[in-house]
């Protein structure tokens, strides 16, 4: 019963991973609220899942042309550089405060992104002919790079790594919102690009957080190879699946297990 449950969570991290870029955030609470792990303990493993489910969705990015590697390098330079200080974080900081904090970062995600989600065709327009920190060339479709994009990136990335060290989320809840809003990148392309980011991040942060001592369970590893079959099929049908719905469905999600979570921290401490 336990490897079915870890099967079928794993999955559906999987599938918001892939449909999202930032279903990542998802893995810690599912480790927490269906396999009842401690955060130490789930943070590791919702690392490794969420790594190696992203190196796959990146490969298929890359194949298909919709990851700007070069962005994806830059966030995720500055996120590995951050997320050792997230790691000590995360040995420094009480538990119970940890848990708070996860669950306002969740609850504060699923409310910015419906707040893209409900954004209009004429905002739209009307940010792009404003000007976007990073906006594309039309005649290659890479980013116009100048110092306002590089620094743009530079903090998503940052901050993504820091919250990875923290957390275990890797990082694309943060990454798919921040270059929505300082980009005119189309969704699928961000949550490539994230996927690659979340990648190297990932790997990075995991390798740190072992050398502090986490440990992975055997049993742990069907949650790890259901989070990847999970987004491999979920990213035969992101194309098909508007992006706004796609927004919608995640922000629903989050703000739903964001009020379990804290029900359940809260309950602990009484």
């Amino acid at each position: 019963m336990l490897m079915l449950t870890e099967i079928l969570l794993g999955a559906g991290v999987g599938a918001a991973l892939g449909l999202t870029g930032s279903g990542g955030v998802l893995a810690v609470p599912a480790l927490i609220l269906g396999l009842g792990l401690s955060l130490p303990e789930a943070v590791p493993v919702s690392l490794i899942a969420i790594g190696t489910a992203s190196a796959t969705g990146t490969i298929e990015g890359l194949r298909k042309g919709l990851v700007r590697y070069r962005a994806a390098v830059v966030m995720a330079l500055s996120g590995t550089l951050l997320s050792p200080l997230g790691i000590w974080l995360s040995h420094v900081l009480p538990h119970d405060v940890m848990m708070i904090l996860f669950c306002l970062l969740l609850f504060y995600i699923a409310l910015r992104m419906a707040r893209q989600a409900k954004g209009t065709q004429a905002q739209d327009e009307l940010d792009e002919a404003i000007g976007a920190n990073c906006m594309l060339r039309p005649d290659t479709g890479r980013f116009r790079w100048n110092s306002r994009c590089f620094a743009t990136l530079t903090s998503i990335g940052g901050l993504s790594g820091l919250f990875s060290g923290m957390l275990g989320v890797g990082g694309g809840f943060l990454i798919v919102p921040g270059v929505r809003q300082f980009s005119n990148l189309g969704m699928h392309g961000i949550v490539a690009t994230s996927l690659a980011v979340i990648t190297l991040i990932s790997a990075g942060t995991v390798t740190g957080t072992l050398l502090h001592g986490a440990t992975i369970a055997p049993s742990s590893w069907w949650f790890i190879g259901a989070t990847i079959a999970g987004l491999v099929v979920a990213r035969r049908f992101a194309p098909r699946i508007p992006p706004h719905a796609l927004q919608w469905g995640f922000a629903i999600l989050a703000c739903l297990v964001s009020v379990l979570l804290l029900g359940k921290t809260v309950l602990a401490m009484v």
